[in-house]
């Protein structure tokens, strides 16, 4: 690995997330000159790109590779240590950049949400990831970060902090930003492709089918408003609750495969929180929100409009919007007991955008300059999660990035 040209290749650096990566990583210290480039398929877009950075590009590589060209995408692959993917929908432009990943044994992370495409992922490449240590970590955006690695640190305290097994997690949200239309491309490649059916199974990233009737209804997505009396408010669905359940229910069900569990019969949950005056009624306004939105977008021709209507793939909030989001996490753990621990991620920028580029592009550092600290050490690889290939290595680089993590109050 360190006779590799590059540490880290940005894959899809012309797009909206991209273009930001590139700039994030053009500021970052840890990469020596000339040691990352980007890449992707149109190479006047990648040199305007480069050419953005100004001194700080110039020893920046540039590579062509299309989504599609197996053979640019592996002399791609086989030139660095990580490839940070933020090319989407994934479903659509993914599957060959990690075939190359696999084949050639470079590490990979990437910001989709898309789950019945990761369950195409684990299906077709797990087992040899794992046998040779590639670490392929899907879902290091928004998606899924704060749940799947607030989850761990919860756990982790529970078990250190009260000396017992943490049987329960639940994530409380609340967040303000903007959508970019490669975020709406692949929800809509969803219910295009038929995955959104697919993706409501909420075992559906476990390594083993989960049957039993009782589980599945016991770990059901919200659907209406509740009065949740452990933080004292009112919640409701969260909007990608349907993602970042399956990715921690992985990422426990990983863990206890490794005699690293977090308790008995585990269980996850996570909600949007609502602040008062008048919060039952924004939690049944938003939730009445959300399921007319879904019903829309079942459909063909109602999808199709709104296609043309709302913001296309490579365009995304204004600077200004992108400043001034933010989103909050509050996260309670349980004992058996009924003991309780609390911890809270928070972030000031677009969750989105601008919380996204700093996640993933962090999980991309962990993976080259803390790689020796990574949990399960050399060895491990495979399908993995943020908590499972990353761990305590990402809180402790989002700490140093400026991302408030504190667990165990």
């Amino acid at each position: 690995m360190n006779e590799r040209r590059y540490d880290i290749v940005l894959y899809g650096a012309t797009g909206f997330v991209g273009r930001r990566a590139a700039e994030y990583l053009a500021a970052c210290t840890d990469l020596a000159p000339g040691r990352w480039a980007i890449a992707g398929r149109d190479a006047k877009r990648l040199a305007q790109v480069r050419g953005a950075l100004g001194a700080r590009g110039r020893a920046v590589g540039v590579l062509v590779a299309g989504g599609s060209d197996a053979a640019a995408l592996a002399a791609m692959a086989a030139q660095t240590q990580v490839v940070l993917n933020t090319a989407g929908p994934f479903a659509l432009y993914g599957n060959a950049v990690v075939d190359a990943c696999v084949d050639k044994r470079a590490d990979y992370v990437d910001i989709t949400g898309e789950t019945a495409w990761v369950r195409g992922l684990i299906d077709r490449h797990h087992v040899r990831a794992a046998r040779e240590g590639t670490r392929i970590i899907p879902c290091c955006g928004f998606d899924s970060v704060p749940s799947d690695l607030g989850t761990y640190l919860i756990a982790r305290q529970v078990q250190h902090q009260l000396a017992a097994p943490c049987v329960e997690v639940r994530a409380y949200f609340q967040m303000y930003g903007g959508f970019n239309g490669g975020t709406l491309a692949s929800n809509f490649n969803r219910y295009d492709s038929g995955q959104a059916e697919i993706g409501r199974d909420p075992f559906l990233l476990n390594p083993r089918p989960v049957r039993a009737q009782k589980e599945i209804e016991r770990n059901a997505d919200p659907a209406a408003p509740q009065f949740d009396g452990v933080i004292g408010a009112w919640v409701g669905p969260f909007i990608m609750g349907p993602i970042n359940t399956r990715v921690v229910r992985r990422s426990a069900a990983l863990l206890a495969s490794w005699d690293e569990a977090y308790g008995p019969d585990f269980r996850y949950q996570e909600y949007t929180k609502f602040d008062p005056p008048l919060a039952y009624a924004k939690a049944v306004a938003l939730t009445g929100a959300m399921r007319g939105f879904e019903r829309l977008v079942a459909y063909r021709r109602p999808r199709t409009l709104l296609k043309k209507l709302l913001p296309a793939p490579g365009s995304g909030p204004s600077e200004r919007t992108m400043n001034e989001g933010w989103f909050r996490t509050e996260l309670v753990g349980f004992t058996d007991d009924g003991d309780t621990l609390r911890g809270l991620i928070a972030h000031q920028g677009d969750p989105g955008n601008r919380a996204t580029v700093r996640f993933v592009c962090e999980s991309a550092l962990a993976l080259v300059i803390d790689r020796g600290e990574l949990p399960g050490g050399a060895k491990r690889g495979g399908i993995l999660t943020p908590a499972t290939g990353l761990g305590e290595v990402l809180a402790r680089r989002l700490r140093a990035a400026g991302v408030l993590i504190a667990v165990g109050h």
